[in-house]
């Protein structure tokens, strides 16, 4: 495991389906450009599923979250807003069918047994996987490609999700979120401060530096 007492931190709670989690990691990549030294990212994970499981885990698409239409329009129409504001491409704008558990399952194994930079390197090839690819990051064999992608034996994909105590231990830490007052993502942290949103890299600047 990685050394992070080096560099200064910034915690994120996020999920891999929220695009506003992929786009707020696009505002951060330009805050960082700005910087002398890097941030390190203290990722937490967060399921906006959460809701509509069932107990074993699954996602019941018949469970009414609130969210209708017009909610999914209006999102829409603020995924497109930042994805000009951030150069960003994206192959698809909403993803409601994909589960990111299995996702979030390996990445927390990833960044609990790997270096940080392997853990990023991952995390980034999930996002890029489903926001930039438009693939299925729910899959397993998507998955196995994001490992290699990031250097890793892909047969760690399998044994992490066949590992009952990691998927308890990240239904743990998605309880903690809730827990610390987290009701959406992305959520940004830093010395006792929060910034929610794909907020632009002013913000993140303020949020860290208070300027």
């Amino acid at each position: 495991m990685s050394d992070t007492t080096a560099r200064e931190r910034i915690t994120i709670y996020s999920d891999y389906v929220c695009p506003f989690c992929y786009l707020g990691r696009q505002s951060l990549d330009r805050y960082q450009d700005e910087r002398e030294e890097s941030l390190e990212i203290d990722w937490r994970p967060f399921d906006l599923r959460a809701g509509k499981r069932g107990p074993d885990g699954e996602i019941d698409h018949s469970v009414d979250d609130g969210k209708d239409d017009d909610y999914y329009q209006q999102a829409r129409e603020n995924v497109r807003r930042l994805r000009e504001n951030y150069d960003a491409e994206m192959a698809q704008e909403i993803a409601t069918d994909v589960d990111s558990r299995p996702a979030q399952a390996v990445s927390l194994h990833v960044k609990e047994t790997e270096p940080y930079e392997t853990w990023l390197a991952f995390d980034e090839a999930v996002f890029e996987a489903l926001w930039a690819d438009g693939r299925d990051i729910g899959d397993a064999d998507v998955l196995a490609d994001c490992a290699e992608t990031a250097g890793l034996d892909p047969d760690l994909v399998s044994a992490a999700l066949d590992d009952d105590v990691l998927l308890d231990r990240l239904d743990e830490q998605f309880r903690a979120a809730q827990q610390q007052g987290v009701t959406g993502v992305p959520t940004f942290a830093y010395g006792g401060h929060a910034a929610r949103g794909a907020v632009p890299p002013a913000q993140l600047r303020r949020l860290v530096e208070g300027t």
